[in-house]
């Protein structure tokens, strides 16, 4: 029986930068009222906050949600407020040599954009995240500018060579978050069970990004059963069958 269901945040439980909507809300309170929920996401904890938790109801099933922003290199739980039990930091050096990188890395791939909205590469203290059009882009922008990965397939190939000491990955609409080596959602996966003494064949993940290269990758391959999905209408269909099989009612 699973214990653990992992997803994705950007593309999976909501549009990019978006809150949850009702029914995904709902869907995942019935969820965290029979199994363990984690979500790792490249984020930091403000856009959870702001996408995720205010969705929620605020009750004590959040006792069973953990929250793993930036890939994992951070870790929260609930305990009547949300406490982070580790945040593992980039040194001012390498985010400086990252920062450099993709700066250098969009300039060779030839993808500068007329018009920004808010910054373009941010700095979330355990991983520097370049957005192509901003963290404020317009939803409709970002779906149109890579909607097959090759823009940002481009990029990574380069940064793979100016910075093979770091860890490059494809997330959101129009991401790549870059963190130390190493450090990726399977990270955040092998801490979700060392921390919950949950076997990785107890684990499910579902992401967008389930392919190589893709930050959802890793889950992949470090061995947990996987679900891809195209956006957060498949999620939903994803959970009412994981909540229809595991309802206690439903169990031998």
């Amino acid at each position: 029986m699973k214990k653990l269901i992992v997803f994705d945040l950007d593309g999976t439980l909501a549009a990019s930068k978006s809150s949850l909507d009702p029914e995904t809300s709902g869907l995942l309170h019935d969820l965290l009222g029979i199994v363990k929920v984690a979500v790792i996401s490249g984020g930091n904890w403000p856009q959870f906050e702001k996408q995720l938790v205010s969705g929620l109801p605020h009750d004590e099933r959040l006792a069973n949600l953990l929250l793993l922003p930036t890939c994992g290199t951070k870790f929260f739980e609930y305990t009547g407020n949300w406490k982070e039990i580790y945040s593992d930091d980039l040194s001012a050096d390498q985010r400086e040599t990252i920062v450099a990188a993709l700066k250098k890395a969009v300039g060779l791939a030839g993808f500068q954009v007329e018009k920004v909205w808010g910054a373009v590469i941010e700095d979330r203290g355990s991983q520097i995240t370049f957005s192509a059009l901003g963290q404020q882009a317009p939803l409709e922008e970002k779906e149109k500018w890579d909607p097959d990965f090759s823009k940002r397939k481009k990029i990574k190939a380069i940064l793979d060579t100016l910075i093979p000491e770091f860890s490059v990955r494809l997330g959101g609409a129009t991401s790549i978050d870059v963190t130390k080596p190493g450090i990726d959602k399977a990270y955040g996966i092998k801490k979700l069970r060392d921390i919950l003494s949950i076997r990785l064949e107890e684990m499910i993940y579902i992401g967008d990004a389930l392919f190589p290269g893709g930050n959802d990758y890793p889950a992949e391959e470090v061995g947990v059963v996987c679900i891809p999905v195209r956006d957060p209408n498949e999620t939903k269909l994803v959970i009412k069958a994981i909540v229809a099989c595991l309802a206690p009612d439903r169990q031998p």
